[in-house]
């Protein structure tokens, strides 16, 4: 499928990406315990199908922060894991992440779509999003997200989207192991409250060192709509690549991405899907080209991006 979304991006056609799944499962009832995919697969693969059915051209594996620091952060090392730990901690990520792209591939297939929509392999931080003083130094999350993105180049997804990067040296990290596993990568980047990463090393900066390295497109995400449009016009200046965003709605509510609890958004009611797709909708007609839903967004949401992109084109 790349081939073919390539091309739409290197025309400058709108492309649009899905919305969140860890919140909206977390909403329907579904616990985050292993991410949904061993106990309520079906589930997720249904949420999948709702977004194809809403429109998206770019679906995402249930894949954020998944990586085997969440397992083994609990313990003092790995051998204490080993000593106390359940069996099979240590082999569970990769299954995991090989769940999701059959899950999502299947969802496709359902939906008959296997020749409209890509499936996108989700890396994230591999510490808490929220938090860049955490991640690690740039050779080991170089190791960590090359053997993710190894799983993912394996079961052949069509790119890797690394969500929320919230350092330059992570995101360096992930295009590097997107070019040794020979997967294109789009790379999004978290916004803090002042324009520039959550780390807040300029987003210019950024955008230069991963399009230096290869990513075929850079977004912002994670941050609310307003602070993602004042972010896109930043992005727009400093690179000649497609470019775009994802924002989330509604407030943290903590704890979350953590082992055994759950993502969650409160007041996600002030942005109903018309409201946020009037917003996204603005971004659209000042130059991205790939808009999707954040936390707290909902297939609703991408389905009225999807009717406002469609009702552009007829107008």
């Amino acid at each position: 499928m790349y081939p073919q979304l390539d091309a739409r991006l290197k025309s400058r056609e709108p492309v649009l990406l899905d919305g969140a799944l860890g919140t909206e499962l977390v909403r329907r009832g579904v616990r985050w315990r292993k991410h949904g995919l061993l106990t309520d697969a079906e589930r997720v693969l249904r949420l999948h199908e709702e977004y194809l059915a809403a429109g998206a051209g770019v679906i995402r594996t249930n894949t954020f922060q998944l990586n085997p620091r969440i397992y083994l952060n609990v313990f003092r090392n790995r051998e204490h894991m080993r000593h106390i730990g359940a069996p099979g901690l240590e082999e569970l990520t990769p299954k995991l992440l090989r769940t999701s792209v059959r899950v999502a591939r299947q969802a496709r297939a359902n939906a008959g779509k296997e020749k409209q929509a890509a499936i996108a392999g989700v890396l994230a931080p591999l510490e808490h999003c929220f938090r860049p003083d955490l991640a690690p130094g740039f050779e080991q999350a170089r190791a960590e997200q090359r053997e993710l993105a190894h799983v993912f180049a394996e079961e052949r997804v069509d790119l890797l989207l690394a969500e929320s990067m919230n350092t330059i040296a992570e995101a360096r990290a992930v295009a590097e192991a997107a070019r040794a596993v020979g997967l294109p990568v789009w790379i999004s980047f978290v916004i803090g409250p002042e324009g520039e990463l959550l780390s807040r090393e300029p987003l210019a900066q950024a955008v230069a060192e991963v399009e230096r390295l290869g990513a075929q497109a850079v977004l912002v995400n994670c941050a609310p709509p307003a602070e993602i449009g004042r972010a896109l016009a930043k992005v727009k200046a400093a690179t000649r690549l497609p470019y775009g965003g994802f924002a989330h709605i509604g407030r943290f509510s903590p704890p979350s991405w953590k082992f055994e609890f759950f993502p969650q958004f409160s007041e996600t009611e002030t942005w109903p899907p018309e409201r946020y797709a009037s917003e996204a909708q603005r971004w659209g007609e000042e130059g991205a080209t790939i808009i999707g839903g954040c936390c707290g967004t909902t297939p609703a949401h991408i389905a009225a991006l999807h009717a406002r992109r469609e009702g552009a084109k007829s107008a």
